[in-house]
């Protein structure tokens, strides 16, 4: 298990990676880099970040396909190809997970009695989930390849509130999984969004640990006083934050992530922290001269490394 970042595969993020002591990568952004459709040609430029990747002795994790919507019917087709194409990748570079969102379709109609809006529980359209992943999962597991969803709800206040991700709580990846017969499919796991719904993540991960593919290493802070006074759907409220500077248990998450058999990284999800983002540079600190963000994530490595066992 090593410590690692969410960065893209840009020469320059690998180095920046790799000068903060950070030993793997979640490639993210993949849909925009020279990798992805439409671009026939994509195997020089694959290999090319897997030399980058050994020789600044960086593993890739995960390849981050696409974080939108793929059950939005505009977004559809290109979603499937973009997916098809990182499983590709992946088992071209021997990498095991592809991770992104699962989606949600998004329906709103009129009720015969007043005109008022109704929506339709997005659990009634886990069978449009279904077949729409099923043959990715298919063609994924075909590659010796895994998918991994990432539950962030996208909704506001970090909630499951008119959010598009369908893969959000665990009530509904209990119904996903009993209905989705392809075991190559599971979770790219982050305390942050189960903190947020008042969840305790190593109780989820003892429940859900098989299923969990690939780690977002992102901590969580509830704000009780704002809590009390405007109740959790107000700004500032759930707040995300570098790991160690909220309130999840790492040293058991960790140990709970090693007990389940998990047999990826930690990759570092930094860009939420309010404080510790890159928004200008850091001179009031030692670390002087590095972005805000850079501090963020030694402070993060700092306090997931005296966790993670060594190497053999």
């Amino acid at each position: 298990m090593r410590i690692g970042v969410l960065t893209t595969a840009a020469l320059s993020d690998l180095d920046r990676a790799a000068r903060l002591g950070l030993g793997s990568f979640e490639w993210m952004r993949f849909a925009d880099s020279p990798a992805a459709p439409p671009n026939a040609d994509w195997k020089p430029f694959a290999d090319e970040v897997a030399a980058a990747a050994k020789a600044r002795n960086l593993r890739l994790s995960a390849i981050g396909a696409l974080y939108q919507n793929p059950l939005d019917p505009p977004q559809t087709e290109r979603a499937r190809v973009i997916f098809t194409r990182a499983i590709e990748v992946a088992a071209h570079l021997g990498v095991r997970t592809v991770a992104g969102f699962a989606g949600a379709v998004i329906e709103t109609r009129l009720n015969t009695r007043g005109g008022n809006p109704v929506c339709t529980p997005l659990e009634n359209y886990l069978p449009a989930v279904v077949a729409f992943w099923e043959p990715l999962a298919r063609f994924a597991a075909d590659h010796g390849v895994r998918l991994a969803f990432e539950h962030c709800p996208q909704g506001a206040w970090h909630l499951p509130v008119a959010g598009y991700n369908l893969l959000d709580r665990p009530a509904i990846w209990e119904r996903f999984f009993d209905v989705m017969p392809c075991e190559n499919v599971g979770l790219e796991w982050d305390p942050s969004h189960l903190i947020c719904q008042f969840i305790d993540p190593v109780a989820n991960l003892r429940k859900f640990g098989a299923r969990v593919f690939h780690v977002h290493a992102k901590d969580a802070f509830i704000d009780r006083s704002l809590l009390a006074t405007y109740g959790l759907c107000h700004p500032g409220v759930a707040e995300h934050r570098f790991p160690g500077l909220g309130q999840a248990d790492w040293p058991q998450i960790v140990h709970t992530l090693l007990r389940v058999g998990y047999d990826s990284d930690l990759n570092i999800e930094g860009w939420h922290d309010p404080v510790y983002r890159d928004h200008g540079e850091d001179a009031a600190t030692p670390l002087a001269g590095r972005k805000l963000e850079d501090t963020g994530l030694l402070l993060a490595r700092r306090t997931l490394a005296a966790l993670v066992p060594p190497e053999a």
